[in-house]
């Protein structure tokens, strides 16, 4: 009986095997860019593992707003380089910063938790692909030349050098490709350095006829190499991407992770926004119960139809009340006020009624009653895009939710019409957005209409940077962005490159 214990305390359950044995030694970043083919080992805390992903998550998300607003490159690069100082700093070997293993350990577990969280399907798999990917050529395109071709050198891939025999040989050929004209002091053909490799690996190269192809084989150009590395990265995340996929049902996952790993895939509908008070809050502005109708003009969406949908029926239902009096809490309207609102806008209704049936759940919102853990947190948070979206679907006689995801198409164009969105561009991207789900997309692209002679001033005369006018997350900066771009007569900017109200 011993004996069968032993063996059976030998066996191992291939259940909870892990697909690879973590190797637990100091991790070493001698480039800037990554390939991202060996997974980190060391620990963590769980703040980092959550706060890291974050982070690039929000970079991903703005990369992959850059693209659907059909951004040029070079507009992609200038909107995101404060965006990646921000959150995702990552600085070459030749500045000698202090913080380059920091910087480079933190985009390197950044990647692989947001591997984990975007491998479950495909879809997820392929918008991470190519988010990651934009991510990887901006960074490229950016880096230091010899810094650069160094790291190049360690990928092993296999490129063919193309003698100086050959390059003679196809001299005529080389140069039309490339369009060197011959002239005395242009570039030669044998001034490049060319690689051969076989034609398939650079579709895009072959598309735009900027190489030459003979036997099967394409002459690249050093120059293009940008191409040949990017397909590379490419087919490498897709194949770790699906073995990640197929490894997940095996993991022994920490059950902590597994509802951060939820979380941060659901982000990816719209990135989530933490509220603070601090991050909203508006110096200058009368955030008042009377003042509530004419602030409204910069009310986002969700927010306007909640408070159209009051003013008419003199009533909303629990999940629109609460959706609406976290917004207005964020927006910096305090308890007193918020019950003066309601109260007012329930005018159908005894005091009587009123303080029985909603002045107690207001208070609760603001963390005034309820329990000691809901006094000391100040009550609820108001919800971000994400929350809106993901949770409390309205039904029939409800009004919260986002109007991009929950009206069929004909209810949200009517609705942008009465609000005076008349604009055929606007209203036929408002429809492919919501067709292809990125509803904070069509959200962002109404602000952008309204608010379109504010932006250009407001950039043009850097009042705001771009950090500060990145893709919109949460409604109540909706409301804070929009107030502030249409009071720019009454503010100044601050050192540190702040905007606020001047009283």
């Amino acid at each position: 009986m011993n004996r069968i214990d032993a063996k059976r305390r030998n066996v191992v359950d291939h259940r909870k095997k892990q697909f690879a044995e973590a190797t637990y030694q100091p991790q070493q970043y001698p480039h800037r860019l990554n390939f991202y083919t060996t997974p980190p080992t060391a620990d963590i805390t769980l703040e980092q593992f959550e706060q890291w992903a974050i982070d690039r998550l929000r970079i991903l998300a703005e990369l992959e707003a850059c693209s659907f607003r059909n951004k040029t490159p070079a507009e992609t690069a200038a909107h995101m380089e404060p965006l990646l100082k921000k959150y995702l700093p990552l600085d070459n070997n030749s500045s000698n910063h202090s913080q380059l293993f920091a910087q480079r350990q933190k985009d390197h577990y950044s990647h692989f938790i947001l591997r984990l969280a975007f491998s479950s399907t495909e879809d997820l798999r392929r918008r991470f692909t190519r988010v990651e990917s934009m991510l990887f050529r901006l960074r490229f395109q950016g880096d230091d030349m010899k810094e650069r071709n160094a790291f190049v050198r360690t990928l092993n891939l296999d490129w063919e050098p193309v003698s100086e025999e050959e390059k003679t040989e196809l001299a005529a050929e080389l140069a039309a490709t490339v369009g060197f004209s011959g002239k005395r002091g242009q570039p030669t053909v044998q001034d490049e350095e060319w690689s051969k490799v076989d034609w398939e690996r650079v579709p895009d190269l072959i598309e735009h006829r900027k190489v030459f192809v003979k036997r099967g084989k394409a002459y690249v150009p050093s120059r293009e190499q940008q191409s040949m590395v990017m397909t590379e990265f490419n087919a490498r995340l897709e194949k770790s991407l699906e073995l990640t996929a197929r490894a997940l049902p095996r993991l022994d996952e920490d059950d902590r992770l597994t509802p951060i790993l939820n979380h941060l895939s659901k982000n990816f509908i719209a990135p989530d926004s933490v509220y603070t008070n601090s991050s909203s809050a508006i110096e200058g502005a009368e955030i008042s119960a009377r003042n509530i109708d004419n602030l409204s003009q910069h009310f986002p969406m969700c927010m306007a139809h909640l408070h159209r949908t009051l003013r008419r029926d003199s009533k909303l239902r629990h999940f629109g009340r609460l959706q609406y009096t976290l917004f207005l809490k964020g927006i910096g309207l305090n308890l007193e006020e918020c019950l003066v609102f309601w109260r007012s806008s329930f005018n159908k209704m005894t005091d009587d009624e009123f303080n029985k049936g909603y002045r107690y759940n207001v208070r609760h919102v603001y963390g005034d009653v309820g329990g000691d853990s809901n006094r000391r947190s100040g009550g609820y948070s108001p919800y971000s895009c994400q929350k809106i979206l993901t949770e409390h679907a309205p039904g029939n006689g409800e009004a919260h939710g986002c109007p991009y995801r929950h009206f069929d198409e004909q209810n949200l164009m009517t609705l942008l019409e009465g609000v005076g969105i008349s604009d055929k561009g606007v209203l036929q991207g408002v429809r492919e957005d919501k067709q292809k789900q990125k509803f904070h997309m069509a959200c962002n692209r109404v602000f952008e209409y309204v608010h379109k002679n504010e932006l250009r001033r407001a950039k043009d005369e850097g009042i705001m940077t771009a950090a500060q006018l990145e893709t919109i997350v949460h409604p109540n900066e909706y409301f804070k962005r929009s107030y502030l771009l249409k009071n720019l007569g009454k503010m100044k900017k601050e050192g540190d490159g702040d905007v606020k109200m001047e009283g």
